[in-house]
């Protein structure tokens, strides 16, 4: 119970600054279950209760921090028998489950206060099912293209800003001798990131949900469109040869040796690239480009969320503690290089000085009014995702069977929904 630590805790809050008497008036015990296991998140986790804590003078704050693979096995159980008052999980369709069980609170409420309705406006889609809010983010980070900016500036080539410019540069690179892309697709989830940029961008954010919720036939000609434009790289050569072959990070050297030029992938493939050589005069980023002009662009950003259990006991404080975490100061903190190292959810939150932190947040933040998908594996069911991503796998590999690929998903999707 973290009221023993209250002096040291009242201490830190101070020297952050956080500490504000604006805050409600709470009482009784807030019980927090948290999933942020590995050192450095966990560090920010116990941070945040106990300044929560000292904060609240007449409020017990107990946190408990369950191992992150052990917490995905118990956590429908512990919501239905005995809830916390606050819990991590994720956004999108992983909160479905249990929001059809009826297990988290609706907080569309906190959505229309204007701090948060102003501020996290990007995130509202990821946080929305049934036209309702059901928690709050913490934590996300940017995917998109990273390139070889020395290579590009080599051979004369800007950053795509429509599916054109795409293709020509690739086809560039091509006869310089290189291949445009790097990937591992040995554990297939790298394959979905590839069919959600082109599948967002073919045909919308909103397409793209309908399509992971399995509202929509996997054989319908606007997802064979996607495919057909994933055909135009894999026929150019775009791809490195037997990437079935190699994990994410046994593909990470083609890049760093210049026999690629670029990854589709998540920012944490920066730090094991800078680490491998690559100067900051040698890796940039881009928004994956435009394909269809008609549709917005949106962004796979994976998000890291906060819930308040339907059968929590002290609902007031899990409110504000929703509210604290959300707010400006605390998001510019726990998000730092020194603490998550990712990107803060609030708009008026400030960024590391890191360069791809900082285009992250401002494609985030401004630039994505299309909507924040969650990753394919996040935002379908587990057993679809699974089937459809070794179908994107076996398509990147074989194109041929594509008929045979979409025929295998539809059976699936009229089986799991």
């Amino acid at each position: 119970m973290l009221k023993k630590v209250t002096t040291a805790a009242a201490a830190l809050a101070l020297t952050t600054g956080i500490a504000s008497p604006a805050f409600a008036e709470l009482s009784g015990t807030l019980k927090i279950f948290s999933d942020m296991s590995n050192p450095a998140p966990r560090a920010v986790m116990e941070k945040m209760a106990a300044d929560f804590d000292a904060m609240h003078p007449d409020l017990d704050v107990e946190l408990t921090i369950i191992d992150r693979e052990a917490y995905k096995t118990q956590i429908r159980n512990f919501l239905s028998a005995n809830p916390p008052d606050v819990a991590n999980w994720y956004a999108a369709n992983r909160m479905r489950p249990y929001i059809s069980a009826g297990l988290f609170e609706d907080v569309s409420d906190l959505w229309e206060e204007p701090e948060i309705a102003e501020n996290l406006a990007s995130t509202k889609g990821a946080m929305t099912i049934d036209g309702k809010q059901w928690g709050v983010p913490y934590t996300y980070y940017q995917w998109g293209v990273y390139y070889r900016e020395d290579i590009y500036n080599e051979l004369g080539l800007e950053e795509p800003t429509n599916w054109d410019e795409f293709k020509s540069n690739c086809q560039a690179i091509i006869d310089s001798g290189r291949k445009c892309f790097t990937i591992g697709t040995k554990f297939l989830w790298t394959a979905g990131g590839w069919f959600d940029y082109l599948n967002m961008r073919t045909n919308g954010y909103d397409f793209h949900m309908a399509l992971t919720n399995g509202e929509v036939a996997w054989t319908d000609d606007r997802v064979r469109e996607t495919f057909a434009n994933w055909r135009e790289l894999i026929d150019m050569g775009a791809f490195i040869d037997n990437h079935q072959s190699y994990s994410w990070q046994e593909a990470l050297p083609f890049m760093v040796n210049g026999e690629a030029t670029a990854y589709l992938m998540g920012n944490f493939a920066v730090a094991p690239l800078r680490d491998a050589g690559l100067g900051l005069d040698q890796l940039d980023f881009y928004q994956f480009p435009s394909i269809n002009p008609d549709v917005e662009l949106a962004e796979d950003a994976p998000t890291d969320t906060f819930h308040i259990p339907s059968g929590a006991e002290n609902k007031e404080a899990a409110r504000e503690f929703l509210r604290y975490v959300v707010s400006a100061d605390v998001q510019t903190e726990i998000n730092n290089g020194s603490n998550l190292g990712q990107l803060p959810v609030n708009a008026s939150a400030s960024v590391d000085d890191d360069e791809m932190l900082n285009q992250g947040f401002a494609m985030l933040s401004s630039n994505s009014p299309g909507g924040v998908a969650q990753f394919f594996d996040r935002d379908a069911p587990a057993e679809m995702a699974s089937i459809a991503m070794e179908g994107f796998q076996e398509f990147m590999v074989f194109p041929d069977n594509l008929d045979d690929i979409l025929a295998r998903l539809e059976q699936a999707r009229g089986r799991i929904y």
